[in-house]
């Protein structure tokens, strides 16, 4: 089996991610706990569509950033696709809802 970090980026532009059956619940809840990550996920399903990286407005230098969507990325928890020079990320709500349900909402609801 190939890691995420073995594959590489697709031809329509989608960045390497785990599949629905190989999201781990470990990992997700893992990259939940960080407070920075926890506010992208929160900014991605406030928005309802994919948003550059840029749109969030984070309190952390730009590869600080790019560290925390990459793990939310490899978590499964969300999507990144280039197009152009930005990365557009959405989350991965319908397929995380499939893999364990009601664990998304119930992150979202909490404050």
């Amino acid at each position: 089996m190939l890691g995420v970090t073995e594959l590489t980026e697709t031809e329509d532009g989608l960045l390497p991610e785990p599949a629905v059956s190989e999201i781990e619940l470990v990992a997700v809840l893992s990259a939940l706990a960080d407070p920075i990550r926890l506010r992208i996920v929160r900014e991605l399903a406030a928005a309802g569509e994919p948003l550059a990286c840029a749109a969030v407005p984070l309190p952390v230098s730009k590869s600080t950033c790019t560290h925390h969507y990459r793990v939310l990325r490899e978590a499964g928890v969300i999507r990144q696709q280039r197009v152009g020079t930005a990365r557009m990320s959405s989350l991965r709500e319908a397929e995380l809802g499939r893999r364990f349900p009601g664990l998304l909402p119930s992150v979202l609801a909490g404050g």
